[in-house]
């Protein structure tokens, strides 16, 4: 069973705890590996693949230890993918390494609305020179806003801003807003733009049987009745 650098920092962050994390669901006896329902595990339908883009994920407190997570997924599918737990005043200096690493063109992925004027930002992932290192802003919308404003070690970086066309499909948390999509939904959508099409197709249906698996745990939740209602014809 191997490990990705998202359960590294899951396990960082509990040995650090005073007390016991209490997600939304804690009764329920999970694989401590996908954090699904063990009834529900998926980590025998893991399959890793090879992309020429990179993501590091830079990640928002308690966020690593969230079921509900699919930065978690990323790193599944590409073994390669790194992260780290945010700081406004003491970064990691591994993540201050990583993202000065010359050998990749890094780029931080948020919406162009909350760049400066004076900040590069692009539309589409570049698919000539430099492997693409999508830095990815893991929490909720909230959080991730804040870690964006204060993070002066990622200002002088381009915005990758992505328009993502299709509905999200998330339904495990509340969206802040309407058009919004989660870690995953992202990172699938970069990696089909920049050309790694083989990653973006498994992390999208990893992504889906993620969502079923996690959905199929909570019986009461508003989506079964949705779901209902639709194959009814209602």
């Amino acid at each position: 069973m191997f490990e990705n650098a998202v359960l590294r920092l899951r396990a960082q962050r509990l040995a650090r705890a005073t007390r016991p994390f209490l997600a939304r669901g804690n009764r329920v006896i999970r694989c401590q590996r996908c954090l699904l329902p063990q009834k529900n595990c998926l980590c025998a339908t893991i399959q890793p693949q090879q992309a020429r883009s990179r993501f590091c994920l830079v990640m928002f407190d308690t966020e690593p230890m969230k079921p509900s997570n699919t930065g978690r997924l990323i790193a599944d599918v590409l073994p390669d993918t790194e992260a780290f737990g945010w700081s406004r005043t003491e970064p990691d200096p591994a993540l201050l390494a990583a993202v000065k690493n010359e050998l990749y063109q890094p780029l931080v992925v948020f919406p162009a609305s909350y760049a400066d004027a004076d900040r590069e930002v692009l539309t589409s992932p570049p698919l000539t020179g430099k492997p693409p290192l999508f830095i990815m802003l893991d929490g909720t919308w909230t959080e991730a806003r804040k870690m964006f404003r204060k993070s002066p070690w990622l200002d002088a970086l381009p915005v990758m801003s992505l328009n993502v066309s299709a509905p999200s499909r998330y339904t495990l948390r509340e969206a802040h807003g309407e058009g919004q999509h989660c870690t995953a939904e992202v990172a699938a959508a970069l990696l089909e733009q920049a050309g790694d099409l083989a990653a973006a197709a498994e992390l999208q249906h990893y992504f889906a049987r993620f969502r079923h698996a996690y959905l199929a745990g909570k019986p009461h939740h508003p989506i079964h009745a949705l779901e209902e209602a639709l194959s009814s014809g209602i």
